[in-house]
């Protein structure tokens, strides 16, 4: 019997298992096993001649397997892990791939963003503190960095998962750090889904006599808007296409810019301002 073997006899159920396992961690687990005294010590021997006496299992601890990790790391490789042929030895394999499986709850950080940042894209580098397992295994805080690349179009709610920088427990896979994107509140814009709304207001005057006005668009594109042959009524809404928010799931499309106009009526007139208005609009429909 060799002295080194690799899982002996597993049924191909439990060989999924442990590859989705080591899939999960990323990681190489290396598979060693104990020599035959161990294993005896361990799992139990049969009776006389190996006849119908039937297998005998000791009561072990988890911590009797000769699996050795350091404290939840996921650059940690896992050693030496064992199994048997019989019923006892799969249970107590199954509990330690469950065991394997566990991970720390996520950190949860808010990733603010302003609308030019969404717009554009940009590379902003957050910091936080998370806990780490040292190798005596107490916990201690450590503050990391990193980078993240916002990309044009993200919205409010998205997140973004930074696998294994979370917070690390013993006995546990890392945490996740998770970044949810938030937008600042803009001064000048505000955005509707992958529209953006411009609301300006337009004395009354101008709304019947013409109006114009420019501004600057989020990528620093200036616009220009001109209403010199209409009437701006109550609720006028101006839609330019295409001036809006990328849309990060089709490349090169975007939103609209809807440009709303509010007038502005003048709080008292004189009677003679009266009497000019109801003279010019008395015929007007």
């Amino acid at each position: 019997m060799h002295s080194r073997l690799v899982l002996i006899r597993c049924r191909r159920g439990l060989v999924l298992v442990a590859q989705a396992l080591l899939d999960q961690q990323e990681n190489r687990a290396v598979f060693g096993v104990c020599n035959d005294d161990r294993a005896a010590e361990m799992f139990g021997t049969f009776g006389a001649g190996g006849g119908g006496g039937g297998a005998r299992m000791a009561r072990t601890r988890s911590d009797d397997f000769c699996m050795r990790s350091a404290p939840a790391t996921p650059a940690r490789e896992f050693t030496k892990v064992y199994s048997s042929g019989n019923t006892g030895g799969r249970r107590a394999f199954a509990e330690f791939s469950s065991s394997i499986m566990r991970k720390a709850p996520p950190l949860e950080r808010a990733l603010e963003c302003t609308l030019e940042e969404l717009c554009r894209g940009c590379k902003k580098q957050v910091k936080f503190t998370r806990d780490v397992v040292t190798k005596n295994g107490s916990i201690v805080k450590k503050e990391v960095t990193q980078a993240i690349m916002v990309k044009p179009g993200w919205r409010k709610g998205h997140k973004v998962t930074l696998d294994g920088m979370g917070d690390e427990r013993p006995g546990c896979l890392p945490a996740d750090a998770v970044f949810t994107v938030a937008e600042k509140k803009h001064s000048m814009f505000k955005r509707v889904g992958d529209d953006l709304v411009l609301k300006a207001k337009v004395p009354l005057v101008n709304a019947l006599t013409g109006w114009s006005f420019s501004f600057r668009l989020l990528s620093g594109k200036k616009v220009s808007c001109k209403f010199d042959d209409e009437v701006i009524c109550p609720g006028y809404e101006k839609v330019i296409k295409g001036e809006g928010m990328p849309i990060a799931e089709q490349r090169g499309a975007r939103g609209d810019l809807r440009v709303k106009l509010e007038i502005v009526f003048p709080e008292q007139l004189t009677d003679e301002q009266r009497a000019g208005l109801a003279e010019i609009l008395k015929d007007c429909t």
